[in-house]
This record gives structure tokens, C-alpha cells and sequence, in this order.
């Protein structure tokens, strides 16, 4: 049996833990019923657009995606294909692999990111009020 020392400690870890997963859930729904009611975007499909945004060709193989955005890679299809749709993706065979498919980001996915960036960051600025230890600042 853990000393007392060792269970308050414990119990404080996982009382963070907590905290923690409750602010990333509020913050989640936050992001997801704004982007889409302003945007039209999920916040998987933000995520992936900011993703291709900061890269140099504005593509990337979807298994690097769906790694960056932490989904499954049939996930990660569903979502490109959802931004596919709606024309502010395309997807491609690479020339090299042809195993391999990019998603590569259109105009008008670009302009849907620059769009979309002021709202998702004043979300993470107003919710992350009080996670000044978490986040280092």
C-alpha cells in the first residue's frame, strides 16, 4: 500500500487529469458548434486545413494527416472527403507511390482557413482563461 504522501499525490494527479480532459471537452464542443455555425467547418476539418496550410506545397499524404490530426485513417478520409466536396480540397495519386494519395488544398480551401483562424483562436484565447500553469504561460 502507497504511503499517504504518495495517494495525495496521486489523488492531485488525477484531479488535474480530470480538469484537464473537462476543459479540452468544453473547449471541443466550443470550437465545433462555432466553426460550424460561422464556418461551416468541424473541428477536424479545421484542423486538417490548418494542417495543409502550414506546409510548403499545401499537401500532404493522408497518412501524414490523419497522424497530425490524431484520427483513424478511415476517419481522416471522411473528413477529406467531406472537404473535398465542398471544394476546398483535392485528392491525388503520388507520381512516385502510386499507393500513396495527397491532399493537396485548394483556393478556396485557403480562403475558408483564413476565414475560419480568427474564430478558432479567440475560442482557445477565451477558454484557456485559468490554464496558465498547463499551458506554461
Amino acid at each position: 500500500m502507497g504511503s499517504k504522501a504518495q495517494v495525495c499525490k496521486d489523488d492531485e494527479l488525477a484531479a488535474a487529469w480530470q480538469d484537464l480532459s473537462v476543459r479540452y471537452h468544453r473547449i471541443q464542443c466550443t470550437l465545433d458548434r462555432e466553426l460550424q455555425a460561422n464556418h461551416q467547418l468541424t473541428s477536424s476539418e479545421f484542423e486538417v486545413l490548418e494542417f495543409l496550410v502550414r506546409t510548403d506545397e499545401h499537401s500532404a499524404r493522408m497518412s501524414e494527416l490523419a497522424d497530425h490530426v490524431h484520427l483513424s485513417q478511415s476517419a481522416t478520409s471522411r473528413v477529406v472527403a467531406r472537404l473535398e466536396a465542398d471544394g476546398l480540397l483535392t485528392r491525388s495519386m503520388c507520381p512516385g507511390d502510386r499507393r500513396s494519395v495527397f491532399a493537396g488544398l485548394s483556393e478556396a480551401g485557403v480562403q475558408r482557413y483564413n476565414e475560419a483562424r480568427p474564430t478558432q483562436r479567440r475560442i482557445l484565447n477565451e477558454q484557456s482563461v485559468g490554464c496558465e500553469k498547463i499551458l506554461g504561460r
